[in-house]
């Protein structure tokens, strides 16, 4: 997580709303390149009970709900958040200090686990991405360590012998939208090459400390090429084999490894080995994109029944009128 003052967003918003444990803002609003001053700020909020928490932000802030939820309850809010969607409920349109806003709240076990295991690969994949980090958290950071270097080593499978860091950086951010059906028509076709170059310095501050521990551990090799690095991979079944025990065990279990309890109770992921690094790279592909279909269209679903039907519609709206003036320009 790429992390910059952001004292004068994070203040009020806390006065805004309930104690939270983390909140990061991200997006496209945040953006050196973006112009657009009217897109919705969005962000994530790690609470510890999201029933507790929905109740007092009831209390202060109901007109952030759709009637419908709100009438139903904090306990309605978060089943559907959890038992629909990928874990997170979205308050979108929510007008803050001559802005719109979009906070997703989520608890806090649940995005940790997303981040060091990609169970659900939704808020891990926000992650692997340059976010603001407005209140920060100890644990979030540590799992997300962890993130960073199973998103280099996911990508490193999927791309050529050699490569250049935009390429790199591309394809990391390219991860969580394997699959995501909203890429297909309510997502700007350019989108992963705007995020990459509106904060290239950033995606580089993030990641290019593990990627000189991967050149010292002889899987990389790294010369300048202007502003940016370009690279040579190691491509033999051992420095694949490397990568392939760097993923989440979410990941090695759809690709082949079958885990065992062992007599302490801890979970045991056996080491995979795979042939080649085309046959890793297919089946991480296959992997992401079964994960992030499931997660996207429950997302998505719940969305539509967390914002109601006109603040759905208005969202939707949005999303393909921005897809389509990139597809016809």
């Amino acid at each position: 997580m790429a992390e910059r003052s952001a004292a004068v967003l994070a203040a009020p918003l806390v006065d805004l709303l309930p104690p939270v444990d983390f909140c990061c803002a991200y997006g496209s609003s945040l953006l050196p390149n973006n112009h657009d001053h009217t897109s919705m700020v969005d962000y994530i909020l790690g609470v510890a009970d999201p029933v507790q928490w929905h109740s007092e932000n009831l209390e202060r802030n109901r007109k952030h709900y759709s009637k419908w939820m709100a009438h139903l309850g904090p306990e309605m809010i978060t089943r559907v958040a959890d038992g629909v969607g990928a874990g997170v409920h979205f308050n979108p349109f929510v007008e803050w200090r001559d802005k719109m806003i979009k906070y997703g709240v989520v608890r806090m076990h649940d995005l940790a686990m997303d981040v060091l295991t990609w169970d659900r690969f939704y808020l891990s994949g926000r992650l692997q991405k340059p976010v603001r980090v407005l209140i920060d958290n100890w644990e979030i950071r540590k799992v997300n360590v962890i993130n960073l270097k199973s998103a280099t080593s996911a990508s490193l499978l999927l791309l050529p012998p050699e490569f250049t860091e935009e390429d790199l950086y591309s394809k990391i951010c390219g991860l969580s939208y394997m699959g995501d059906l909203r890429m297909l028509f309510a997502e700007d076709k350019n989108k992963v090459k705007k995020i990459v170059q509106g904060s290239f310095n950033l995606f580089q501050s993030m990641y290019r400390p593990l990627l000189r521990e991967y050149a010292s551990d002889g899987l990389l090799k790294m010369s300048s090429l202007g502003q940016q690095q370009s690279f040579k991979q190691e491509c033999g079944s051992s420095a694949t084999n490397y990568l392939v025990s760097m993923l989440p065990a979410t990941i090695q279990r759809q690709i082949g490894g079958k885990c065992r309890v062992d007599e302490t109770g801890r979970i045991i992921t056996p080491q995979i080995i795979v042939s080649s690094k085309e046959e890793a790279a297919n089946c991480v592909r296959k992997a992401l994109r079964r994960i992030v279909m499931v997660s996207s269209v429950r997302q998505a679903v719940s969305g539509v029944l967390a914002a109601g039907g006109v603040n759905a519609a208005r969202y939707l709206g949005k999303k393909i009128s921005k897809a389509w003036t990139s597809r016809t320009s």
